[in-house]
């Protein structure tokens, strides 16, 4: 059917590799089923390349082999796996990230959520300050405890290793205690007329803490959140001041937010 590249067939972890079994959970978990020969078709490989996915990507708990093809997996947590979802739509995420940076001046107090979006924030911080910065993000709270001048205030609370963030009463007592200038919010789903979605009541209920901490909240959300089915209602789109995605936006979810008065910033 088609030809395996010599990288494939050595099975190296190339970057076109690892984007195509992230792209493949997320289909996976968005479908709710995809059959191998749909698959192969979509990505332009073979079924023996697509199987070899599958099989790997069982292994790591994100999927469950089932029928010629895939399923969810029923166990453990409905995200995929933080590294894998980093993968997904990078260059959006990336720009996104750029464009959030800008709207940080020196003296801030900024609030930053756990999510790949608002990690890629902190490359373009390195030049503002001083800072001080609030999450519940364990690599935000590393990226920037290492620069300058920043400060930084991790949030205490149980762990969640599938988005590397700290969840739990503790954190929303802490955020109960603060005002902040900006938040950077992140969403695993977002609606027009819903909102603000995420996976977990446990999450959904810190994001919620943070919008009331803030004065200006921030959204961060490539256009693909806008194809996702949510479960869990955070927040409805007119608490949101500003959000940033890019432009592969439909035209009907543009005027939606126009609508409702949000600044709509696309990169």
């Amino acid at each position: 059917m088609f030809q395996e590249s010599e990288t494939e067939g050595k099975r190296t972890k190339s970057p076109l590799m690892l984007d195509r079994r992230a792209q493949i959970a997320e289909l996976v978990r968005q479908r709710g089923a995809m059959r191998v020969e749909d698959l192969a078709d979509m990505f332009q490989v073979s079924l023996v390349t697509i199987r070899s996915d599958l099989a790997q990507l069982e292994k790591e708990g994100m999927l469950t082999r089932d029928r010629g093809g895939a399923v969810p997996t029923v166990h453990g947590s409905a995200l995929i796996a933080f590294d894998t979802r980093t993968g997904l739509h990078l260059e959006e995420k990336r720009r996104i990230g750029q464009a959030a940076a800008r709207l940080v001046v020196p003296g801030d107090t900024i609030l930053m959520d756990a999510g790949t979006t608002v990690v890629e924030m902190t490359r373009h911080l390195h030049q503002v300050a001083p800072l001080n910065v609030v999450t519940n993000a364990l690599n935000v709270a590393v990226e920037m405890g290492a620069l300058p001048a920043v400060q930084v205030l991790l949030l205490g609370g149980m762990i969640n290793y599938a988005t590397y963030s700290t969840l739990g009463p503790l954190v929303e007592q802490s955020l109960n205690d603060l005002v902040v200038r900006k938040l950077f919010l992140a969403a695993e789903s977002v609606d027009a007329s819903i909102g603000v979605m995420d996976t977990t009541m446990e999450i959904a209920q810190v994001k919620r803490v943070m919008v009331q901490a803030a004065r200006r909240v921030i959204l961060l959300a490539d256009s693909s959140k806008w194809q996702r089915t949510g479960f869990i209602k955070v927040t409805p789109l007119n608490t949101i001041d500003t959000i940033i995605t890019d432009k592969g936006l439909s035209h009907a979810d543009r005027a939606a937010i126009e609508r409702l008065g949000v600044e709509l910033i696309l990169v």
